[in-house]
């Protein structure tokens, strides 16, 4: 079956089992909102001109989430760069919006329950376990050496921008998932357009990291 970008992120980045995720909402919701626009730059919809991404193509992909980012970036009538888009897009709506998707597609099962038997809460184990371990083989042999395509490459970025890599792939070397987050990968445009989104989906994980910490460290006694 096929899935975006940004599902298959949510796949690595939810635990098989428990189905809770391996990192905070803020680096999901980053994550999430990056995948989509570097998918978009796959895709050839849009494009990085002087660091401002810029649609060159309003065609709709099929996809309800990729085409509804795709208009309401064609229609905004501004060049913007990046990390207005991440911040914009990002949101715990989306997220749970693709997780539905996934468990309508019963790639992941839906389970709602109650922590300390008071607070709602619903956990995403995984139910058909092909999808992920394909994923998984994919980026495991880009991560070892092999030439990756453009959407492999995309999910490496994305998962080092939020923090992932190291947890879904603990052995993977460094090195690499630098180099090819930073679109050496390959000289094309697309490349330089996901590093970009890349660095903004880190910039808005900072930002809004520093922020909680800042808020939750003002009210003192």
């Amino acid at each position: 079956m096929t899935v975006t970008i940004a599902e298959e992120f949510l796949l690595l980045a939810y635990r098989d089992d428990k189905g809770t995720p391996l990192i905070n909402s803020t680096q999901l919701d980053s994550a999430l909102a990056g995948a989509l626009l570097a998918e978009l730059a796959v895709g050839g919809r849009l494009d990085l001109s002087d660091k401002k991404v810029t649609v060159t193509d309003p065609r709709p992909l099929g996809d309800g989430e990729l085409d509804a980012t795709l208009t309401r970036i064609a229609t905004d009538g501004k060049a913007r760069k990046p990390a207005w888009w991440v911040q914009r897009i990002q949101s715990g709506k989306l997220r749970k919006r693709l997780l539905t998707r996934l468990a309508e597609s019963g790639v992941l099962a839906e389970e709602r329950g109650r922590a300390l038997g008071i607070f709602p809460v619903t956990r995403w184990p995984e139910a058909h376990p092909r999808v992920e371990a394909d994923v998984r083989e994919r980026v495991s042999a880009v991560l070892a050496g092999a030439t990756p395509d453009a959407r492999t490459a995309v999910l490496i970025a994305i998962a080092h921008a939020a923090k992932l890599d190291r947890k879904a792939f603990p052995g993977a070397s460094k090195q690499r998932i630098k180099e090819i987050s930073e679109g050496a990968w390959t000289a094309d445009a697309v490349a330089k357009a996901i590093a970009a989104i890349n660095a903004a989906t880190m910039a808005a994980i900072s930002a809004a990291t520093t922020a909680a910490a800042a808020s939750g460290g003002s009210g003192g006694s």
